[in-house]
């Protein structure tokens, strides 16, 4: 790996100006779901065990530069204290006299929350004025928030020129599960890539076809390509001005030796609403007046059967309607597959985006896989082998 990690850093004693993703949903004041929460306290611990004094900087929603109270971090305070299982302290502040008083009487044992870095407009601007204040709050730097790694901000990015710079443990096991799974793979290597629109992921898909051994295209997306394919797909959602776009893919994809997997069968209905009246059809022959919801059983069963023949599996998007029962089963069934074949470590696989984490939870998958990724852009532009602004400032 290009980067330091916690490892490396002597800590005792130092301000360790620490980023982090705290952006967690609040209702009425109060944080409904620590998960974010509970991520970083491996990192928090370890900075304590070693001496450190974390002083942690975070953004939460979109204040745009304005300092927007219903936006402030205080309200997160509790439920990061409980989440840490230390005291956390907060300062109204990310710069200036009151932030710097506070990190330097921080006592040891204890965290230091600042507030918002998006109440300034230097922030989101990478401003290098901005990010000399951010520097004077710390003696080490240490990013863990990969979520927000995608952004070439003051606090991602900027800093790293200030400080000696290293990655927390969540950024640290991130990066390494994305190196097993695409830069080093053990292969066979297999993506599933799903989704509404090929349109959203072409940058996606030209770099998979050339990092993987076998693509699936699954979702809406699959719609596209079988239309580009003559086949028959009723009133499905597709894309006709992307049909010359997913020609291309499938072309180059065949000259870069990557297998392209579309649905041999799926389900169609005449309506897109839950336990709708559906029928299993021949991939290439959906009725006129249906349209395709899900891959069908004969397609789940070829899934099952790459996965056992793959070693290596990314995974980026639902296979069908996955929020609507039961348009969900070949989501639902593929993913306990490979779940099942990562229990006996036969497969690894990594996932990520939104509706993936939220499809692999409600399968019940998700506790099996190697790594599940919440950094949802982040995830994707790493997948799109985009370089991403905070983990190169790390190499630095």
């Amino acid at each position: 790996m290009g980067f330091k990690t916690l490892d490396d850093m002597d800590l005792a004693g130092k301000r360790v100006l620490t980023r982090v993703d705290v952006n967690a949903p609040v209702h009425d004041g109060v944080v409904t779901d620590d998960t974010r929460l509970r991520a970083i306290a491996p990192t928090i611990r370890d900075i304590l065990a070693h001496g450190g004094k974390p002083i942690l900087l975070a953004h939460f929603d979109r204040p745009k530069g304005k300092v927007v109270p219903s936006m402030s971090l205080s309200q997160i305070r509790p439920a990061l204290e409980a989440a840490l299982g230390v005291p956390v302290e907060f300062v109204e502040e990310c710069v200036g006299e009151a932030a710097e008083k506070a990190s330097q009487k921080l006592a040891p044992g204890r965290a230091l929350l600042c507030e918002n870095t998006r109440f300034h407009p230097g922030e989101e601007a990478n401003d290098p004025a901005f990010a000399a204040e951010l520097a004077k709050l710390g003696d080490v730097y240490c990013n863990d928030a990969f979520s927000a790694a995608h952004r070439a901000h003051a606090s991602t990015e900027g800093v790293t020129f200030y400080l000696p710079s290293c990655a927390g443990r969540l950024m640290e096991a991130e990066l390494k599960a994305l190196e097993k799974a695409l830069t080093a793979p053990e292969r066979p290597v297999i993506a599933v890539v799903g989704g509404a629109k090929v349109s959203t992921k072409l940058d996606l898909l030209g770099n998979l076809i050339s990092k993987v051994d076998q693509l699936v295209v699954g979702g809406a997306m699959a719609n596209t390509f079988l239309l580009a394919q003559g086949a028959q797909i009723g009133k499905s959602l597709a894309e006709p001005d992307m049909l010359d776009t997913a020609r291309d893919i499938l072309a180059k994809a065949g000259k870069a030796g990557c297998e392209i997997i579309l649905p041999s069968d799926v389900v169609a209905a005449e309506a897109f609403a839950a336990n709708a009246p559906h029928v299993v059809v021949p991939a290439t022959q959906t009725p006129d007046g249906s349209m395709i919801l899900d891959a069908g059983p004969d397609s789940v069963a070829e899934l099952a059967r790459r996965f056992e023949g793959a070693k290596t599996l990314v995974w980026n998007g639902p296979l069908g309607a996955f929020e609507l029962t039961p348009f969900d089963a070949a989501t639902n069934a593929a993913a306990l597959k490979a779940a099942e074949l990562t229990r006996a470590g036969e497969l690894l696989t990594v996932a990520g985006g939104g509706d993936t984490v939220a499809a692999l939870n409600a399968s019940g998958a998700a506790k099996d896989f190697s790594f599940i990724s919440t950094a949802g852009g982040a995830f994707l532009e790493w997948l799109e082998g985009k370089t991403l602004p905070g983990v190169a400032a790390l190499s630095r």
